[in-house]
């Protein structure tokens, strides 16, 4: 299945408003976010709180981003769940809605139990049944389970996984599969710190929750270097670090919120047992932004 998901994926956060979600929220963010050169959008990931959500829930959202997005923009929805089973059923229920790919994280419950053989089964399984292309999300750091490169350029020949979200950061693992993985599939970076690295080393893209917030500067940054314009591309890999180390590690989905609040889009709180950023990190969130050059004048 032939299909290009190469570009600048912004990992979408699930707007609240109190603790229920509001997909009039998610919608306005949507319509400035179709101003930019993004190549699509990622709902139902790690940055949009998925585990917290219900099924319901996840499927309005999801409704939503499809029902505002801009032609030409990718949807893809995280469907990962626990079981093979559930997992394909959820995924088959976000297909009917006309996404474009579905982002399947490893299941990790029993994570002792999910050596390479059972995550093919797991993987094989799904993509055989489902409506949608499959891209594997690899978040080792969330699950506690790396997948095995020789597994991931196994399932790249299945017509049905057009690509992956490597989210460890380690690239590495790009340069031990990107020569032996089929020519369709899609190798998506996940971690916005090395975005510019990963991209001269041959990656198609990003996924990233750095481009939730600061989505133009993400984009120019894929752009630069596809043009080879490594100088630039450099500067500005290296100007956007401390704000994606800031809303990935030191203040996470609460920070990148608040993040979001100060760049003139819709963050909010985010659902218990998850806290909201406090006053010294919104002052240090805010330090950051600016001299970064992200607030709006």
């Amino acid at each position: 299945m032939s299909q290009n998901f190469k570009g600048i994926f912004a990992a979408l956060t699930t707007p609240f408003v109190g603790d229920e979600i509001s997909t009039e929220k998610l919608k306005e963010n949507i319509l400035k976010y179709n101003s930019t050169d993004l190549a699509g959008y990622v709902v139902l990931g790690t940055t949009g709180e998925s585990i917290y959500l219900t099924d319901d829930e996840s499927e309005k959202l999801a409704r939503a981003v499809k029902e505002v997005a801009s032609n030409g923009k990718k949807i893809i929805v995280g469907t990962g769940r626990e079981s093979t089973k559930i997992t394909l059923e959820f995924t088959n229920r976000m297909a009917d809605l006309g996404i474009d790919a579905v982002l399947i994280r490893t299941p990790s419950y029993f994570k002792a139990r999910m050596d390479r053989e059972a995550l093919r089964k797991h993987y094989l399984t799904i993509a055989d049944q489902s409506k949608a292309p499959v891209l594997i999300y690899h978040i080792p750091q969330i699950t506690g389970l790396s997948i095995d490169p020789e597994l991931i350029i196994e399932l790249s020949t299945h017509p049905n996984i057009i690509g992956m979200k490597n989210s460890s950061g380690y690239l590495g693992f790009l340069g031990e599969v990107k020569s032996q993985l089929a020519p369709d599939f899609d190798y998506l970076l996940g971690a916005g710190g090395v975005i510019f690295l990963g991209l001269t080393l041959g990656a198609s893209g990003g996924i990233l929750r750095l481009a939730a917030v600061a989505p133009a500067e993400c984009v120019k940054l894929y752009n630069l270097c596809i043009e080879e314009k490594l100088d630039e591309a450099r500067k500005l890999q290296l100007n956007l670090v401390p704000v994606n180390k800031a809303i990935i590690q030191t203040f996470a989905i609460p920070g990148t919120k608040y993040a979001l609040d100060l760049c003139g889009y819709y963050g909010g709180p985010s659902r218990l047992p998850l806290l909201p950023i406090d006053e010294e990190g919104k002052k240090e969130m805010e330090r950051i932004l600016k001299e970064s050059g992200l607030l709006p004048h």
